[in-house]
């Protein structure tokens, strides 16, 4: 078979693998720390390039992962819930955990155990199954619901992130999803190129918090050099035909990756951090504090399911 599944440990890492042998494109995922994807590798000039910022070790995920959440699945909330105080029919919540500006930021999973259900391998793609199933573990959030999380590598390097929310709740649940990858194309991010379909960024107060109003942006609609900007922004993204939401590309070495989500990833989050060795491009199903501004806000009825997807392809580019 050209696709395969298997279990690989590095660096005290338990890790599940998926392959193509045909593109020699390999992923991997890390189901103990919120199923995080741990690796995206592809051959460039002959050798493996990861295109994922990851985590080199066991003891780096432990000391990090709550800081920076490289990777990391987003939900039941995306980025920050203002205070992490929100009201819901006229109850007010509380998230237990807060980051150190005083908001809560990037949901409940992202540093939980996740259970692998499901490995599939055959002549067309490759894929794994993970579950975790959260049990109202936090004072936020008393609700009961399954997180599914699949992996499954196809032809020409496209990877596919389905999430499969269930409601396991007697009440509705507020929900939204999102993904929080960094990608490094080798070098600094200053000479990526960036292009994001996009007219519209949301307006954010000091606190990385939207203010309501949505703003103009249409710079990076054609794509921008990035060169010494800073980002931690977000877009609405513009659906148009044929065309991903976002192409990131090093002129360098002429890596790309392209980013695909379905309707129900409205928004993309973009951040470069301080050392600017890779970009964080973050699919989200709702906009920043959506539990307190209702941008995108879901209300998920009992028993029922909602099925996020975003596609990402990587490649050389070829020369014209």
């Amino acid at each position: 078979m050209s696709f395969s599944v298997s279990r690989v440990t590095e660096n005290g890492l338990s890790l599940v693998k998926l392959q193509d042998k045909a593109t020699n494109t390999i992923i991997t995922v890390l189901p103990e720390y919120g199923a995080l994807l741990h690796s995206f590798q592809i051959p460039v000039n002959g050798q493996h390039l990861n295109i994922i910022d990851n985590y080199s070790s066991h003891e780096q995920v432990q000391q990090e992962l709550a800081v920076s959440f490289k990777s990391s699945k987003l939900s039941p909330f995306v980025c920050r819930v203002r205070d992490g105080k929100y009201t819901l029919e006229e109850e007010d919540f509380e998230f237990a955990n807060k980051f150190t500006d005083g908001n809560a930021i990037h949901g409940l999973l992202y540093n939980k155990p996740f259970k692998v259900i499901n490995e599939f391998a055959d002549d067309s793609k490759a894929s794994v199954t993970l579950r975790y199933q959260f049990k109202r573990e936090d004072p936020g959030y008393p609700y009961e619901y399954n997180c599914e999380v699949r992996y499954t590598l196809l032809p020409r390097s496209i990877l596919q992130l389905e999430t499969i929310v269930l409601n396991l709740d007697s009440l509705s649940i507020p929900l939204a999803d999102g993904w929080h990858p960094y990608f490094s194309l080798g070098g600094p991010v200053d000479n990526y190129e960036l292009q994001v379909s996009t007219e519209t960024m949301v307006e954010f107060d000091e606190k990385l918090i939207p203010t309501g109003t949505l703003v103009p942006e249409k710079t990076l609609m054609e794509g921008i050099l990035i060169g010494d900007r800073q980002f931690d922004n977000c877009f609405v993204v513009k659906p148009v035909a044929q065309r991903p939401a976002a192409v990131l590309y090093n002129p360098a070495n002429a890596v790309y990756v392209t980013i695909f989500p379905n309707s129900l990833y409205p928004y993309i989050q973009i951040y470069t951090p301080p050392h600017r060795q890779s970009i964080a491009v973050e699919n989200l199903s709702a906009a920043p504090d959506c539990y307190n501004n209702g941008m995108g806000l879901q209300l998920l009825t009992p028993s029922r399911s909602q099925t996020f997807t975003v596609w990402y392809q990587a490649g050389v580019a070829e020369n014209d």
